[in-house]
């Protein structure tokens, strides 16, 4: 990255040095007082390349001419344009997808707790971390995660925590729909 940042630095002086040098008057003296060598100073990582304007040096004796614009034109009737280099970012893009994990409920048959996942502002999928387990819970607990748990369930197609209510399930879709709520609430 420093490589690069140095070569376009370069490549940016070097052609502004060129436009001036080859567009002014008395081009035969400027080149002449001109020294052989000159150090190249890199830019400062938090200066951004686009932002620096290299500067050519001119021997005192020198006439000055006024700084060129971006556009110069030539006697020869060509134009040579000068670009910026492109902005780059070191920064990865953020993520608009979030999980959610709403609070935990417990009711007679057991814990639930749901977590959402929400990509901008939609809820793209629902999961029940935790539903009541043992005997004919087991049964129920499945039957509440197949009607609002996954990506097509319920709680996706509705975009809300107003689901209907799972037969002989009462309760567990309760306490369901109570931790979805606080859920959809911290994350709109």
């Amino acid at each position: 990255m420093r490589r690069a940042l140095l070569a376009i630095t370069g490549l940016a002086a070097s052609t502004t040095a060129l436009v001036v040098f080859k567009g002014s008057p008395a081009t035969n003296q400027v080149a002449q007082n001109l020294p052989t060598a000159q150090p190249v100073n890199p830019t400062p990582q938090d200066v951004d390349p686009v932002d620096v304007a290299p500067t050519p040096s001119v021997a005192p004796n020198a006439s000055t001419s006024p700084k060129p614009t971006k556009s110069t034109s030539r006697p020869s009737g060509t134009r040579t344009t000068t670009k910026a280099a492109p902005r780059t970012t070191t920064k990865p893009p953020q993520s608009t997808t979030r999980r959610i994990t709403g609070t935990g409920v417990q009711n007679e048959y057991g814990y639930v707790q749901v977590q959402i996942v929400v990509s901008g502002t939609r809820i793209v999928e629902a999961v029940a971390l935790s539903l009541p387990s043992g005997g004919e819970s087991d049964i129920h607990s499945g039957d509440v995660r197949r009607a609002y748990d996954g990506t097509g369930g319920e709680v996706v197609t509705k975009q809300s925590a107003n689901l209907n209510t799972v037969s002989k399930a009462t309760e567990t879709s309760n306490s369901y729909k109570q931790s979805l709520r606080s859920a959809i609430e911290q994350a709109f």
